[in-house]
């Protein structure tokens, strides 16, 4: 199976986007690269490594755990993903890199996104002398009720 093959009917589309998006945060578009980016970039969604790996390789790729997070790292760090760690078992990576907050649901360990709209801080506490405030994240943990 070839790369075009595996990522599906869009795949021209996709493509193009992924490079654009790759090329705006000053990544090189190599094939495995872009096998991850057009997996992960499909749709606003939240993967770990894990996941990406034998999706990778059930679309038969053949593609190393070490590649795989070492371009999840690369991409992370150019700011073309995001990299959440929610409950310091499992690392996620987030296609959607506007501003937002999460539901975790710590039975599924799914990550559910919410505006920042939605959310309202009254008040921060003062930041140390000489920094600022670069950023919130904040996950709101998600159980069952019990019945």
């Amino acid at each position: 199976m070839n790369f075009m093959d595996s990522i599906g009917s869009s795949a021209p589309e996709m493509v193009v986007r992924c490079q654009r998006r790759m090329a705006n945060c000053g990544i090189r578009p190599t094939a495995q690269r872009m096998r991850i980016a057009t997996l992960l970039l499909a749709e606003p969604q939240h993967l770990s490594a894990e996941q990406i790996l034998a999706t990778l390789r059930g679309n038969g790729a053949r593609v190393s755990k070490a590649t795989v997070y070492n371009t999840l790292n690369l991409f992370a760090s150019h700011g073309l993903i995001r990299q959440l760690s929610v409950d310091g078992s499992r690392t996620w990576f987030d296609s959607n890199v506007d501003a937002h907050y999460h539901f975790h649901d710590v039975s599924t360990g799914a990550l559910i996104d919410v505006p920042v709209p939605e959310v309202e801080f009254s008040r921060l506490p003062p930041t140390p002398p000489g920094t600022e405030v670069d950023g919130i994240d904040l996950i709101i943990r998600l159980r069952k009720k019990p019945s």
